[in-house]
């Protein structure tokens, strides 16, 4: 008989059942203090959530995109009252905001022989609770993440536009190469960065990756995890990491982030293509060292950093949507661990935004999925 079970058989049955509860509730008391507060239960296909100050009241509000409505949405703070910003939209994937602009992405389908790719333009019509301008600006087969960034470092943002397969490419390996755009606002003209990334490229985030100022791009695809960096004449691709050693389409990388555990920088990533991993990568010398932390994900599609707590040291917050769905918390601990907590089993995560919501100065958390578009409420 082992010193552990000998320990176990002497404690009274009532506190051996206590402490088999508290076991098995830990995971949820951990995130206790990030309260759900629900928003709609009436979303078709809730895909992406945007935190924005659409009618410029010093609070933030929530954009949703659906892709199985014809409506985009937008919910005022503090009341979440809907506000439609257009209608008779088909297939809307990818929304991004910028001063009184939204652009969007619809028309998409992951097969691209069926995915038009229409890239559009929305301004305000004076009141933004009422229906918005919408211009077409750009079409490009199986247009999918879109994102600012300042590449020229001087406030000016561009448009980032990461269509998820080519032209050609059929399932269910999609061979081929994907391309990577952007857009200079005025004009609205199709520039190319490249299109050396393999497959489906599905992650995209933007970071200054060498503290010069300039906004440069991650991707995540088959390729696995690569950087993009503009020198103000041309774009420079850097291969970081492989993703999944998997064969594709089960290789390389689905999502990918940036976070910092005090003054040292990590990515984490969901691996592969909408994987069961999540990933953190390390700098090892001039190599990233690649660890799985989690390997339970069911179509594992959002990923992102943030302090919740306050520590200098951020968390891992992943969702999936197979099998119901969930919101996942990972933190690390001093030895180089991650420990799990559960914040929601019952939202099928496409998408989380990290936003001060309540405006008391610390981070909360929103995520949609399905019918569902939910606020998490830091009380930390």
């Amino acid at each position: 008989m082992s010193v552990s079970s000998q320990r176990i058989q002497h404690i009274p049955r009532s506190r051996l059942h206590l402490k088999i509860c508290w076991a098995l509730l830990l995971p949820l008391i951990a995130d206790a203090e990030l309260r759900p507060r629900p928003i709609a239960n009436d979303l078709k296909g809730g895909y992406q959530v945007l935190a924005a100050d659409v009618n410029h009241d010093g609070k933030l509000d929530l954009i949703a995109v659906a892709s199985g409505q014809s409506e985009l949405v937008w919910y005022e703070n503090p009341t979440w009252q809907r506000h439609v910003i257009a209608g008779n939209l088909k297939g809307m994937i990818n929304a991004a905001y910028l001063d009184d602009k939204i652009v969007l992405a619809s028309a998409f389908a992951s097969d691209a022989r069926r995915s038009i790719g229409i890239v559009s333009l929305l301004t305000p019509n004076g009141d933004p609770t009422q229906p918005w301008n919408i211009r077409e600006i750009d079409r490009l087969t199986t247009s999918h993440r879109l994102r600012w960034a300042d590449i020229d470092g001087n406030g000016k943002k561009v448009l980032i536009n990461a269509p998820l397969t080519g032209a050609t490419a059929e399932p269910p390996e999609y061979h081929g190469r994907v391309p990577l755009v952007f857009y200079r606002p005025g004009d609205w003209k199709r520039e190319t960065i490249g299109d050396a990334n393999e497959g489906v490229q599905h992650g995209l985030f933007i970071t200054d990756w060498d503290g010069d100022g300039r906004d440069d791009i991650l991707t995540g695809s088959f390729s696995g995890i690569d950087l993009y960096q503009w020198s103000g004449r041309k774009w420079k691709r850097t291969a970081i990491a492989k993703g999944s050693p998997l064969p594709c389409p089960k290789c390389g990388t689905s999502d990918v982030t940036v976070g910092k555990l005090g003054k040292e920088r990590f990515l984490a990533a969901i691996e592969p293509w909408h994987g069961n991993e999540v990933a953190v990568y390390r700098r090892n010398g001039k190599l990233w060292t690649r660890t799985v932390i989690e390997n339970s994900l069911v179509q594992g599609h959002t990923i992102i950093t943030v302090d919740l707590d306050n520590d200098g040291r951020d968390e891992i917050v992943a969702g999936y949507r197979g099998n119901g769905g969930s919101v996942l918390i990972y933190r690390a601990d001093a030895r180089g661990g991650w420990s799990k907590t559960v914040l929601d089993t019952a939202i099928p995560a496409n998408a989380c935004a990290v936003a001060d919501l309540n405006g008391d100065g610390r981070p909360d958390l929103a995520c949609i999925g399905g019918a569902l578009l939910k606020w998490y409420e830091n009380g930390r």
